[in-house]
């Protein structure tokens, strides 16, 4: 990847803000920045090649970078997150449990097998996206609230599923990396605690900032790009090193300077890169050929919103609902051991990738619902 290359994709990623700027659009910045990707890469003028391994390897940092500072904004220390991860496993299971069910129904109607892999795809949210949704709109209340386990969960989870369905030989390692990365999160979470309650974090800030090394701010990344290693070790995905670190900073209270710092480089590039790199990889033109996965793709999304409604049997509204649904790191985990295996059918990969894309459209509308009725 040229530099030349690098500058267009910062470029094109600004579509995002552009798109976003009147506070009466209610768009989150995120949907602009895939679509710029899908201009520049394999869906539209291919200017980009998402599998150049300097383009991939940024996106997966930046793909971590987005889990952090998500992970660090979730209210950790809120009563109602905690009061709410009993509701949010209930829902879970009810979403679950509705997600087998439209699985054999949509893999039998389609002659595309695999129910399991399917099950799993309508059952998963992304915190990726949903949260960057949240915070944008400045989405609050104790609906919101309850609904941070809910994704976080079902995120975590169904990344961990996806192997599992996909090759169970090799489940059982992909179950002990999971463990190991919740091991090492809490590890660090008891590190930042204790240092910040003998003071050692205080001292450390001060002379940072007296001094402008930005310790806290390379610390945080020697600590993330670890625990990223750690995770491609052990085949789980980068998700769970990003989402488990930015969790134990919330959960020892993150400090001030250290977000912000870590807010300027995520969403000055990193993000937005991440965001590109997405859109450029669907390739929608394989649809063209197959244009009964274009239905497989809409039914796709609408089963994974219905799954995720019946969520209003535990008195959640609606829209949060439909938010749930928001795809993004499941699906392309999916489609790329899929691709690998054999699984999959032709064109059947660009579906998945087109269903996610409609369920981040349908959250985004829903999202955009929520906060109007909201202020």
């Amino acid at each position: 990847m040229t530099l030349t290359l690098l500058a267009l994709v910062v470029a094109v990623g600004l579509l995002g803000p552009l798109i976003a700027w009147r506070n009466t659009s209610k768009i989150p910045v995120a949907v602009g920045e895939i679509l710029a990707g899908g201009l520049i890469g394999t869906t539209g003028f291919q200017l980009v090649n998402p599998h150049e391994p300097i383009f991939s390897f940024l996106a997966s940092i930046g793909f971590a970078m987005v889990m952090l500072v998500a992970g660090s904004h979730v209210p950790v220390r809120d009563r109602n997150l905690i009061r709410g991860i009993p509701k949010a496993a209930a829902r879970l299971v009810l979403i679950a449990a509705v997600s087998i069910l439209l699985a054999f129904l949509v893999t039998t109607a389609f002659h595309v097998g695999h129910p399991a892999i399917y099950a799993v795809l309508f059952a998963s949210s992304s915190t990726a996206i949903i949260m960057p949704i949240i915070q944008e709109l400045g989405l609050s209340g104790k609906s919101v609230t309850e609904l941070l386990p809910q994704i976080a969960l079902a995120d975590a989870g169904c990344i961990v599923a996806v192997p599992l369905v996909i090759d169970p030989k090799d489940g059982s390692r992909a179950v002990l990396g999971v463990l190991l990365m919740v091991t090492i999160s809490l590890l660090l979470f008891l590190f930042i605690w204790q240092s910040e309650k003998r003071g050692w974090q205080e001292k450390i800030e001060a002379r940072s900032e007296d001094r402008g090394f930005a310790l806290e701010l390379r610390i945080s990344l020697l600590l993330l790009l670890l625990l990223s290693a750690i995770a491609q070790a052990s085949k789980v995905s980068i998700m769970l090193a990003g989402f488990g670190l930015g969790i134990a900073l919330a959960a020892s209270g993150e400090p001030r300077r250290l977000a912000k710092q870590l807010f300027t480089l995520s969403e000055g590039f990193f993000s937005p890169l991440f965001f590109v790199w997405l859109g450029a990889s669907i390739n929608l033109r394989e649809l063209l050929g197959h244009p009964d996965m274009i239905l497989l793709a809409v039914v796709i999304a609408a089963a994974a919103s219905l799954a995720h409604l019946t969520a209003i049997f535990f008195h959640q509204p609606w829209a949060l609902g439909i938010m749930a649904t928001s795809q993004n790191g499941v699906p392309a985990a999916i489609v790329a051991l899929g691709m690998t295996l054999g699984l999959l059918k032709p064109g059947e990969g660009a579906a998945l990738l087109l269903a996610s894309l409609l369920t981040v459209a349908a959250a985004t509308l829903a999202a955009r619902s929520y906060a109007k009725k909201s202020v």
